[in-house]
């Protein structure tokens, strides 16, 4: 029989060992595994890298330095929450800067480490579809003007082929937009110099 999936895999970035163990048992009674541990903030983006989690679990000291410094050195590929006993309002204005996506207090009550788990990674997934589908429209309007300085096409007509070139070949629009980039600087003239 398969291993069922798990719910979210979870590293954790703390030096106090009893914290770690809390969050090993929340996190096996929600139905998540654990796939790596750090005791230092410096090896957090190995444990990163190499354990592949869903979400981040940094306690604030480090025996190394500041978990809020380490945490941001990961933020932007993993859905980080920050896991302390502080609640200073300077602490939580730096914890949101370095990308900390949610705030877990000590002592953990296991009852809120899955909500907050699930809410993380469901944001995080919602931000990184946002921000590609951003990406995505801004490659769109370079072709479309693009197409239009060249054909002297107006913005709807651009649009529409596009679209059509999109159809007819069965790919998605920010390919063809993508397409059309790179033929439009094979064909510049190289800048003299």
């Amino acid at each position: 029989m398969p291993k069922p999936t798990p719910r979210w895999r979870v590293a954790i970035v703390d030096d106090h060992e009893p914290s770690r163990a809390d969050i090993r048992a929340a996190v096996a009674a929600a139905g998540g595994e654990m796939t790596g541990e750090a005791t230092r903030g410096a090896d957090a983006p190995a444990i990163v890298a190499e354990a592949r989690p869903d979400v981040v679990v940094f306690a604030v000291g480090l025996p190394d330095g500041d978990g809020v410094a380490a945490a941001a050195a990961v933020a932007g590929g993993v859905p980080v929450v920050l896991f302390t006993s502080h609640t200073r309002d300077e602490l939580v204005a730096r914890a949101q800067s370095a990308g900390v996506m949610a705030y877990l207090l000590k002592p953990l009550r296991p009852a809120e480490l899955a909500p907050t788990l699930d809410l993380v990674t469901a944001r995080f997934a919602e931000t990184r579809q946002l921000r590609k589908t951003l990406e995505e429209r801004k490659v769109v309007e370079r072709a479309k003007g693009r197409l239009m300085d060249r054909l002297k096409l107006s913005e709807d007509e651009a649009f529409r082929r596009l679209r059509r070139a999109a159809m007819n070949s069965r790919r998605p629009m920010v390919e063809i937009a993508r397409a059309v980039l790179v033929s439009e600087s094979v064909t510049e003239d190289p800048p003299r110099i």
